[in-house]
């Protein structure tokens, strides 16, 4: 009996800061249904990171970060944090819609100079998970272009799974392309399929 396909999305390459280079806005609730029809997928993993502003949160919890709480703390806090509540309201839609959400804590690092940057390297989480599972799925799809997965990816063909790649043309690394070979799909000509209408 065929085991079924999972999709495991990498939204800090895919999507952040990325919706702008597009020129579109994503409807991820088409992004889901879409990806589901055409590739049969059962499940949709979600890689992506959280701002905690001070929540109380650690990772021996054992426990994914709870967003209903997260927002409740948040909202008693003065601060501007407007735009750190809509981001977690966006993720509750998201499983809402279905998404399996592997989120992390954003991390923040001051420069010397003065300047502040901010990552959520989901990358290993991501790595992990595909391991994790590979008894569980035949066939993979991975939305992301990160180079940092071609091992991973070869090592999953080499064990016989299918692994088909959804990602920007533009910003997919070329080992990945190279891998992929005719199972790469460029995210850009999905525009009318999963284009938010206002």
């Amino acid at each position: 009996m065929k085991k079924p396909t999972y999709a495991f999305i990498d939204a800090s390459n895919l999507f952040y800061g990325g919706e702008k280079s597009l020129g579109w806005k994503i409807d991820y609730k088409r992004l889901i249904k879409y990806i589901k029809a055409k590739y049969q997928v059962k499940k949709v993993f979600y890689y992506g990171g959280v701002e905690l502003n001070g929540f109380p949160y650690s990772i021996m919890d054992k426990q994914p970060i709870d967003l209903k709480k997260l927002i409740i703390y948040l909202e008693k806090k003065k601060a501007d944090n407007f735009k750190l509540i809509a981001r977690i309201k966006f993720y509750l839609k998201l499983a809402q819609f279905g998404y399996l959400l592997e989120l992390k804590p954003v991390k923040i690092f001051h420069a010397p100079d003065g300047g502040i940057s901010k990552k959520a390297n989901c990358d290993v989480d991501m790595t992990f998970d595909l391991m994790r599972y590979i008894k569980d799925y035949s066939d993979v799809l991975i939305l992301s272009g990160d180079g940092d997965f071609a091992i991973v990816l070869k090592y999953l063909m080499e064990k016989g799974k299918k692994v088909t790649v959804l990602a920007r043309g533009e910003r997919t690394a070329r080992d990945i392309r190279q891998l992929a070979g005719k199972n790469f799909r460029d995210f850009n000509y999905l525009r009318e399929l999963i284009k938010f209408e206002t």
